[in-house]
């Protein structure tokens, strides 16, 4: 009998392990299926978000073919329309915002799940200046733990206002109280509309602006473009209406980007000065933990980037973060930065520092700074 018993608790034994096993693989199964399918877009993606971090993404588009190169390949890519950039954006606040967010992943490389925390209007906004340093400042505050923000240019305010500000919103990413949001599109300094479309949105936003020497702006505004457009003219060709006058042709943007004084009166209009932190682009290149000092100030944050954060590349020519705690390389910014400028003849260049002058002069005189061009 007590043998008899012993097999009969041995054989029962062996069912429960077998059920155990049977049902262990059919969760297993279960999962993979629903994660295959696209059911798991709640589990942090640390290799999309890490790569993301570490590339050069100025808009949407870019930050999604940065993301596509180093998604696995279990299917075929999508067939998408390269048409519009309102498409590009409006993915943004569906599939996209879930798979093409890299601020879900903090500077230390812990993922966070991004169902948590609340979407938020941005509390300050880096409004200008094209090819002033806009890009590295962003990626510098990302360091920051109690900032979250969007990593493309959303263009909500000179582009795609007309989707509504609920729209907008839904593209910011989740923060936590005691969290800033923000977001940075350069060209929404130079747009006449908008400025009362912010105040609209929050008259109370903090605006930063990232400014540099309008001469070195522009050549370096003309070789981005250049890069792009092989064919395009010479430089001093669009800077000059004619070579024997010498009249600095003000409708070209590369030009007229730079005269900060009169885009600022137009700010001015629907912001007071104190709403605004003037940033030298200049200074964030030889002095990057000076500027993000009164950066961190003036968002009313403790000062936790600061020099231990940043190294010099040599090759680059600017500042890139030190390797981040869980992180394999230093983040520098990506090949578009730092492109060698081409040789513009000195004349044409003084012509248009004599032009700048009068504009610089009183662009200290509204900021308050003397940022040392002349």
């Amino acid at each position: 009998m007590g043998c008899s018993g012993c097999r009969v608790r041995l054989n029962f034994g062996k069912a429960l392990s077998r059920v155990s096993v049977f049902l262990t693989m059919v969760l297993i199964f279960t999962y993979f299926f629903y994660c295959l399918t696209g059911f798991c877009d709640s589990v942090p993606r640390t290799l999309y978000s890490q790569g993301a971090l570490e590339g050069d993404y100025d808009t949407l588009d870019d930050r999604r073919r940065i993301l596509e190169e180093r998604r696995p390949r279990l299917f075929p890519p999508r067939n998408r329309s390269a048409s519009a950039d309102a498409q590009q954006v409006d993915a943004a606040g569906g599939l996209a915002q879930r798979m093409l967010e890299p601020e879900g992943t903090p500077s230390n490389g812990i993922p966070v799940s991004n169902t948590f925390g609340t979407k938020r209007f941005p509390q300050a906004i880096i409004i200008g200046v094209k090819k002033g340093g806009t890009r590295a400042l962003l990626e510098f505050l990302r360091v920051h733990p109690d900032v979250r923000a969007f990593g493309a240019e959303p263009h909500f305010f000179d582009r795609f206002y007309d989707k509504g500000l609920e729209w907008y919103r839904n593209l910011m990413p989740r923060t936590l109280d005691g969290q800033i949001t923000m977001e940075k599109t350069p060209s929404y300094f130079v747009t006449k509309e908008a400025p009362g479309r912010v105040c609209t949105m929050n008259c109370q936003t903090k605006l930063i602006v990232v400014v540099r020497d309008p001469v070195t702006r522009a050549v370096s505004d003309y070789t981005q473009t250049l890069s792009k457009n092989p064919g395009l003219p010479s430089f001093q060709s669009l800077a000059l209406k004619n070579s024997s006058t010498g009249l600095v042709d003000t409708t070209w943007s590369a030009v007229r980007i730079g005269l900060y004084a009169k885009h600022l009166e137009n700010w001015l209009q629907h912001f007071p000065l104190s709403h605004f932190l003037f940033v030298s682009g200049e200074r964030l290149v030889s002095d990057p933990a000076g500027e993000m000092g009164r950066v961190q100030d003036f968002l009313g944050l403790k000062r936790v980037v600061s020099d231990k954060h940043f190294y010099f590349n040599q090759t680059k020519g600017f500042p890139c973060l030190k390797k981040p705690e869980g992180s394999s390389r230093p983040r520098c910014l990506g090949k578009s930065k730092g492109r060698p400028h081409p040789q513009i003849p000195s004349e044409v260049l003084q012509r248009l520092r004599d032009f700048y002058r009068p504009f610089n002069h009183r662009f200290y005189q509204m900021s308050g700074q003397d940022f040392g061009w002349d």
